[in-house]
């Protein structure tokens, strides 16, 4: 089985430093959808795994959260593409639970469903956590430049086996072939 993992704000959709807060404000990146899609015809299993912290400073409910990741699921659908699953901790950082990234319990939730070992997986972020996460479990941490990508390569260390790529698009066009 084929995986990929990938972070939510700045890697599918634009990230906004006030939170996603409703679904008007869920907005794709270009090109982030047809790369999903071009992931699920070359037989990737797509799974989202996702630092939450608006759930639990009370910016938005669950309800609200389902109905973002709903206009999600229908625009990758619309694209052609499926996203398998959608891992997230809700939790705020002082909250110091195990799955907030760059903790590992989202990455441990998704090797117990899929029985799989993540070593070498694809996890892609826009985020130092991210990349820190991918490499505490084995993945393979891979950083776009959209989102907060950018400012995370040039102000932080990045693990040593960290690949760059301009945004999604750009590393499925190596990971299945160009367009």
């Amino acid at each position: 089985m084929k995986l990929i993992i990938l972070d939510q704000a700045g890697v599918i959709n634009q990230s906004s430093d006030t939170f996603i807060k409703s679904p008007e404000e869920w907005i794709a990146i270009p090109g982030s959808l047809e790369a999903i899609s071009r992931l699920t015809h070359a037989g990737y299993r797509v799974i989202v795994a996702t630092n939450q912290s608006g759930i639990g400073r009370g910016l938005l409910d669950m309800a609200t959260y389902n109905a973002i990741n709903d206009k999600m699921y229908k625009a990758v659908n619309q694209a052609g593409g499926r996203i398998d699953a959608i891992f997230f901790c809700p939790h705020t950082a002082a909250d110091n639970c195990a799955c907030r990234k760059p903790a590992t319990g989202l990455f441990a939730e998704i090797m117990q469903r899929y029985g799989v070992n993540l070593k070498s997986v694809p996890a892609v972020g826009d985020s130092l956590k991210d990349m820190q996460a991918a490499v505490a479990v084995g993945a393979l941490p891979i950083l776009v430049l959209t989102g907060n990508g950018e400012v995370t390569r040039n102000a932080l260390d990045l693990p040593e086996q960290t690949q760059v790529y301009g945004d999604l698009a750009a590393l499925v066009d190596v990971l299945v072939g160009e367009a």
